[in-house]
């Protein structure tokens, strides 16, 4: 009997992703989402799409509930908000959709007999303790920032988190939570939104430079300011195989396994994006800061447990894939037309 797949969120960057590689390990999928265009994209690949609000409770009744496994990735994101702090806040909209959500999810679970979800958390809940020397270990105990337009996210799925937790240790249900830094691949990464207001961001200032052979400028410590940086194939395969694992359970750092530096992604993304013009060139000034706080993920764990390996974790490789992906034309159909750094799915 074909393993099957419940994907919350299959209209998302990293659910499309999530999808392609339930369909490719040989899962049928049945995929929900708030994003009407991608139906036809689902149906021309044979995954059943339907429409599907994860904070409306009477909605879980039409989910297939004999599935092996659920990925849940739908969520609200910052890039996505257009509250601007210093005259409202959207705390509440984050609760009722990412921990909420999440409570009403695991129930539904529970309920008919799914054994198993497998969620998202953001890295920056130990954002404080970020260091260019040690790194991220999943036993590390939370130390985030109470400030900003990611406080109250962040709040939000630690909370999404320990109800998955929770659960597992309540009801023997074998959860897991992917703690996640920034995830590349060809989608809507060209602009966000930051406390409200739409920027274009840095790797699609970058992206869009190459292309046209554009100088581009690297601020501050160019080579001192690392960071982990994931592909969204290597994030797909994760929900794969920790959704197949016996031994899976609990939290898991999934990153690279090997930090990049500010330099070698500008470098990187000049050379795969270079156009007839010939490639960028780097400049590096060093009169500006660069606002990056150095960190890595050790991922010992997610490699033990289930067997992760990242195929992209050299960053060329990564920015290669995207742009091969580009080329082919499917995902810029889908996100595009809408790129505004996320979506609410």
């Amino acid at each position: 009997m074909a393993k099957k797949c419940l994907v919350i969120g299959a209209s998302s960057f990293i659910g499309a992703y999530v999808v392609d590689a339930l369909l490719e390990a040989g899962y049928s999928v049945v995929g929900t989402g708030r994003n009407r265009r991608f139906a036809d994209h689902y149906r021309r690949l044979g995954v059943e799409y339907r429409p599907f609000d994860l904070v409306d409770p009477s909605g879980f009744d039409g989910l297939p509930s004999d599935v092996d496994f659920v990925a849940h990735l739908a969520g609200r994101l910052p890039a996505n908000s257009d509250f601007n702090l210093s005259s409202e806040d959207d705390a509440a909209e984050y609760i009722r959709t990412n921990a909420l959500g999440t409570a009403y999810l695991l129930e539904w679970a529970r309920r008919n007999g799914v054994a198993r979800v497998v969620s998202t958390t953001s890295y920056a809940d130990v954002q404080n303790r970020w260091s260019p020397t040690d790194p991220v270990q999943e036993d590390w105990p939370r130390d985030f920032r109470l400030s900003g337009d990611h406080a109250a996210y962040v709040i939000s799925k630690n909370a999404s988190a320990d109800l998955l937790f929770y659960y597992n240790e309540q009801y023997g249900m074998k959860n897991c939570v992917f703690r996640l830094p920034p995830v590349y691949g060809c989608g809507p990464h060209g602009s966000l939104r930051v406390n409200g207001a739409v920027r274009r961001s840095g790797i699609g200032i970058f992206v869009d430079k190459a292309k046209c052979g554009a100088p581009i400028t690297v601020f501050g410590d160019a080579d001192g300011a690392v960071r982990d940086i994931v592909s969204v194939r290597d994030v797909a395969q994760a929900f794969v195989k920790a959704g197949g694992s016996a031994a899976a359970e609990g939290l898991y750092n999934i990153g690279s396994g090997r930090p990049v530096s500010l330099q070698e992604q500008a470098e990187a993304i000049a050379e795969v994006f270079a156009g007839a013009a010939g490639a960028s060139e780097v400049r590096v000034d060093r009169s500006r800061d660069n606002d990056i706080r150095s960190y890595s993920l050790d991922i010992s764990r997610a490699r033990r447990d289930f067997g992760y390996e990242p195929r992209f974790a050299d960053f060329r490789d990564l920015m290669a894939d995207w742009k091969c992906e580009e080329e082919r034309g499917v995902m810029p159909s889908l996100f595009f037309a809408n790129d505004r750094g996320g979506s609410l799915i």
